[in-house]
């Protein structure tokens, strides 16, 4: 049944309607979306890139989001609520999101209603108690990756981790995964994957690749969804806004030490100290508690923070040659990062760029 379009194409049935939008592009239906969440203690966010609507006559009875692969503010009205409208929307989600190509889905609830999400074929990751559990919809995902990480896994007794951004890769960095290699029976290095940074992930895992190329008992591993990624560091969920740094590292902390530190035999993590970026250095504050200190059934991981390496008694950081390049200060960034870096810059990116976020490890 197809009910009469109003002005911005909302059905107007006595029954149960879905249909999508753009929030971009629907104004209107986004601030119903907001009131519809506010009513429910969440928030819009920006990033979602379609909205699945249910309305009942006029009134706006359900809606939940999608970004990418990630199912965001699912919601429905007070009056409205049952399994039936919950399951018949989370249906519609699934089903937009597939048709889109996303087959691997994540999502983000309160940990009350992990058991209905549950039965709409979801599986819990990580909790952080009485504030957010993730989950995804395949109940090996996780455990598929970390059988394929166990395949790498090294003898030792002392096995280190790095997890860098890298954007872009700099003597810093270099520094880094030396003195830790140094340190180690073996190190994983693994190259944050999202592709949301000035350079991509494709030149950031080849300037790695290089800078590394020398240092023995050493595995340089690709990124994925589970470490550092948009599903791993939601910002969107939490009505407390005091609660959601830390929540975004819990979530992604906790899937390092449940899972992928088990599977490589990780036994230290080491991070550079962090003067510059506040993210990356609550990042690193959280990770002692997480994977040192928090309560688990998995072993603690040892967080080793190593003092950053200086050039003319500056810190040499990604976020500074990022600074340099919107300046045009080319003579400066050479001194900053190796010879592959500098030649890229050089031939590929253009300077005086506007600002962009580095993000964690950057």
């Amino acid at each position: 049944m197809v009910a009469a379009a109003q002005p911005w194409g909302v059905p107007v049935s006595d029954e149960l309607e879905f249909y999508t939008i753009d929030p971009r592009e629907s104004p209107a239906e986004a601030a119903e979306v907001r009131l519809l969440l506010s009513q429910c203690d969440l928030d819009m966010e920006a990033g979602i890139e379609i909205f699945v609507l249910g309305r009942v006559g006029r009134a706006l009875v359900a809606c939940a989001g999608l970004e990418h692969n990630i199912v965001k503010c699912v919601a429905t009205a007070p009056e409205y609520r049952g399994e039936s409208l919950s399951l018949k929307l989370m249906s519609e989600i699934i089903h937009l999101a597939q048709e889109r190509g996303h087959h691997h889905l994540f999502l983000y609830t309160h940990p009350k209603n992990v058991s209905f999400f549950e039965g709409c074929g979801f599986y819990e990751l990580a909790e952080v108690p009485g504030y957010v559990s993730l989950m995804e919809n395949t109940p090996v995902g996780i455990k598929g990756y970390c059988r394929r990480l166990g395949a790498q896994r090294q003898l030792g007794l002392k096995i280190g981790c790095i997890v860098m951004n890298a954007n872009p890769f700099t003597l810093g960095h270099q520094y880094l995964v030396r003195l830790a290699a140094s340190q180690c029976d073996w190190l994983h290095l693994f190259v944050v994957r999202e592709d949301v940074s000035l350079f991509s992930y494709r030149d950031r895992f080849a300037l790695v690749q290089r800078g590394v190329a020398d240092i023995p008992r050493l595995t340089l591993h690709h990124g994925s969804e589970y470490m550092v990624s948009r599903a791993t560091f939601p910002d969107y969920f939490f009505k407390e806004k005091g609660m959601v740094g830390e929540c975004c590292t819990a979530i992604d902390l906790q899937l390092f030490r449940n899972y992928i530190a088990p599977a490589l035999g990780v036994t230290h993590r080491f991070v550079g100290t962090e003067p510059f970026c506040a993210t990356t250095r609550k990042y690193n504050d959280d990770m002692k508690y997480w994977l040192q200190n928090a309560p688990s059934d998995a072993a603690p991981i040892a967080v080793v923070e190593v003092p950053r390496t200086q050039c003319a008694g500056v810190p040499i950081s990604a976020s500074e040659v990022r600074r340099l390049m919107r300046s045009g200060n080319v003579g400066h960034i050479a001194e900053l990062v190796p010879r592959d870096t500098l030649e890229l810059l050089n031939g590929k990116y253009t300077f005086a760029q506007p600002a962009e976020a580095g993000g964690v490890g950057a």
